[in-house]
């Protein structure tokens, strides 16, 4: 890690052989539209400022060594009254007056690395205006913000798809803020950037559908722009306000300003939207489920700027953005597991009448392919193809599945360009130039896969993504792309990109069919001793826990993973009749036990397992007779899940019910201080917004990321509480 922070080049002596490392957050400068202090803690003393500081509060003379207090004005006494314990994560908006004379302002105040408070000053409640080297245009008024602000939530919470909820945003923003030019910017998974939607003056070039190749933006800015939600530059033709001291007085090292909205841009970006012959520009970021998803970027071809609350007021409607394309996409995902959940049901349904999983999941093609949108599928298991849709040969789906195994990837398997994986399977992409592969067991050559055909289509680059570098008059002269003329690609050779939906569905089948397998399986051994051994390997392996037993109840198989279930009971488990006192509640067990040996009768129930030093584990059991004719029983088959994830996102929810009920506990607060209706509006819908994703994320089969996402969508809520608390707070007298 050292050698990799020594080689990073220092802010602005980066070139594009190295800008994914520049530190472009220890610019060690700001935009001289606002002052930076950074005082000392507790006692608030200036240590460090810009050199504009003085000049921009009205002052003479040295800040360095002043108090908060000596500036005149209520800027020490706001700050005071702040007392956020998330500093150090966000910025928190003050409103103030601040100066000789005292006049309005905006402190954005954070703690950054290293300590101390770092206080960012700008003009509030500024008016549109002619621009200036002093004062650029600035956005719509304050007054502006509250009608416009709820018309857009509203279309927030009523769009029904993604891109009718990007382009309502699109226009709202531009509402709001009055650029030129207002884009949402969707990034996929190999970090390329798309406009996804678009909203600009009618004689501007349009850039919808533009895609701009991953090295446009650096890692480095990425993260950055996870971290600072909103960043804002007024002219690109700005002359940097240097830090004095360079050095903060506080580390000894130069300050970093991460978290700085102020914040110089590196040069490079700077040189970009030259070659764009953009001005000015503000982003915002859309965080979903704690990643990146894409920004809200606005450009303006004149010097520009945004007050802080009509910015606060972008980023209310980015994480309310956050927050529907949530709630989108956990519908969709949800609507492509009711339709796994369908196949299941028949499945189990043709399974039990005709005894064949094969044909039960095969006999209507349309239910295994529409839930992963595919249009064939193929199941290669025990050397045997069985085939549903538009399909390859045999002989290609078998080496398909034998470059699966080449891979050895548990699991998922997810290409939109099969033959860019391997170019001998160029020959198939009129079928399969797409797979979404699921492995169905432990061991190799067992794997339900879907394919898709080769979709052909135009992609429009904002200038040619292979040639980012331009070189000038000077060979030595390297500045990012200078050209953004459309650049047409021809895309072959891909299908349509798998979704998150249809990965989740598949998912879902890949599991229940692998759980029919080893049911099946667990017959087989029943059915016929003399193939014990070869079944043994596979249920014995599997992660599923799994006990067979015979008529008599005598346990013939209990495999590793149960196994390591019950560690440490000492007893060996001969007969059924042992299992009950391995639980924490043994009465129910037997009876359950008792009902499936005495008449037959099959048993799904939750049970908690006792666990000597250790916390209890919680199961859900599966136990089947297996019949050899109607009136004649084999054995039974007894299959264990823990449910400690499930009994964990359950208790995610909670966390997350009481986090909303500790919220609307404080919003009640903040209501009934209010005379602002508008104020009262906008939280309460906030509110409807979050607990609507909510369900959405709860509906999900998969818990393994719901807490994650849960507690995404609390933050979004304290988030947008504290902008919200910053766009109608009063004035300090």
């Amino acid at each position: 890690m050292a050698s990799q922070i020594a080689s990073a080049p220092r802010f602005g002596t980066a070139d594009l052989s190295n800008c994914e490392r520049e530190q472009i957050q220890f610019a060690g400068s700001i935009q001289p539209h606002g002052a930076l202090l950074l005082c000392r803690e507790p006692s608030r003393v200036i240590v460090q400022h810009s050199e504009n500081a003085a000049g921009f509060l009205g002052l003479t003379g040295d800040l360095t060594g002043l108090g908060l207090t000596d500036i005149p004005g209520t800027l020490a006494s706001a700050i005071a009254r702040e007392s956020s314990e998330a500093l150090h994560i966000r910025p928190v908006a003050v409103r103030c007056e601040a100066g000789s004379p005292p006049r309005p302002m905006t402190a954005l105040i954070h703690r950054p690395p290293g300590g101390g408070l770092l206080i960012e000053l700008e003009p509030a409640d500024v008016q549109a205006g002619t621009p200036t080297a002093e004062s650029p245009t600035v956005g719509a008024p304050k007054a502006d913000l509250g009608p416009a602000i709820e018309a857009a939530l509203q279309s927030v919470l009523g769009a029904t798809s993604l891109n009718a909820l990007c382009d309502e945003v699109a226009r709202s923003v531009r509402t709001i803020t009055g650029y030129d030019r207002v884009m949402i910017y969707r990034f996929d998974d190999e970090g390329h950037g798309e406009v996804f939607a678009e909203q600009r003056e009618p004689g501007l070039e349009p850039y919808l559908g533009n895609r701009y190749p991953a090295s446009d933006i650096p890692q480095i800015a990425r993260r950055l722009y996870e971290r600072n939600r909103i960043r804002l530059l007024v002219d690109v033709g700005f002359q940097p306000v240097p830090l004095t001291p360079n050095l903060s007085p506080l580390t000894g090292a130069e300050l970093d300003m991460s978290l700085c909205g102020l914040r110089s841009p590196s040069p490079l970006h700077i040189q970009y939207l030259h070659n764009m012959e953009v001005r000015a520009t503000l982003v915002v970021s859309i965080m979903v489920g704690g990643q990146l998803w894409g920004l809200i970027s606005c450009h303006h071809y004149q010097p520009y700027f945004v007050p802080a609350m009509t910015r606060c007021a972008c980023e209310f409607l980015s994480e309310a953005l956050a927050t529907r394309i949530t709630a989108l996409e956990n519908f969709a995902e949800a609507q492509a597991e009711l339709s796994a959940r369908r196949l299941e049901h028949r499945m189990f349904e043709v399974l039990s009448r005709e005894g064949n999983w094969k044909v039960a999941l095969f006999d209507n093609a349309q239910l295994l392919l529409a839930p992963v949108r595919a249009s064939g599928a193929a199941l290669v298991i025990d050397d045997e193809v069985t085939v549903a849709g538009d399909v390859p040969s045999t002989h290609d789906i078998r080496a398909i599945a034998h470059w699966l195994d080449e891979r050895g990837e548990e699991g998922l398997t997810v290409t939109a360009s099969l033959s860019r994986q391997r170019g001998a399977f160029e020959s198939i992409v009129a079928s399969a130039s797409g797979v979404l592969a699921v492995s169905l067991a432990e061991s190799p050559g067992a794997y339900l896969f879907w394919m898709r055909p080769e979709q052909v289509r135009t992609v429009t680059w904002g200038g040619d993504p292979t040639k980012p570098v331009a070189v000038g008059d000077d060979p030595a002269d390297l500045s990012p792309r200078r050209s953004f003329a459309k650049w047409h690609e021809v895309m072959r050779r891909q299908s349509a990109p798998w979704s998150k939906a249809d990965i989740a569905a598949a998912r879902l089948i890949g599991a229940m069919v692998s759980d029919v397998i080893l049911q099946s399986r667990s017959v087989r051994m029943l059915i016929a001793h003399d193939q014990l051994e070869v079944v043994r390997r596979d249920v014995v392996r599997s992660s599923q826990p799994v006990i067979i037993a015979d008529v008599a109840g005598q346990i013939l198989l209990v495999n590793e993973a149960f196994s390591r279930l019950i560690a440490g009971h000492n007893q060996k488990l001969e007969t059924l009749a042992q299992l009950p006192d391995l639980f924490a509640h043994p009465a129910p067990v037997a009876d359950r036990l008792q009902a499936l040996q005495a008449h037959h009768l099959s048993w799904r129930g939750e049970v908690t397992m006792r666990r000597d030093g250790e916390r209890s584990v919680p199961l859900l059991i599966r136990a089947d007779p297996i019949f050899a004719a109607a009136d004649r029983v084999l054995g039974y088959v007894l299959m264990v899940s823990d449910l400690t994830e499930q009994k964990a996102a359950d208790t995610a929810r909670l966390v997350f019910q009481d986090g909303i009920m500790e919220n609307n506990r404080r919003a009640s607060g903040l209501i009934a201080s209010s005379n602002d209706l508008m104020f009262q509006t906008l939280l309460k819908s906030m509110f409807e917004n979050a607990q609507l994703a909510a369900l959405e994320i709860t509906d999900r089969a998969d818990s393994a990321r719901m807490s994650v996402m849960l507690e995404s969508v609390r933050d979004s809520v304290t988030r947008t509480t504290e902008v919200l608390r910053n766009l109608f707070s009063q004035t300090p007298p």
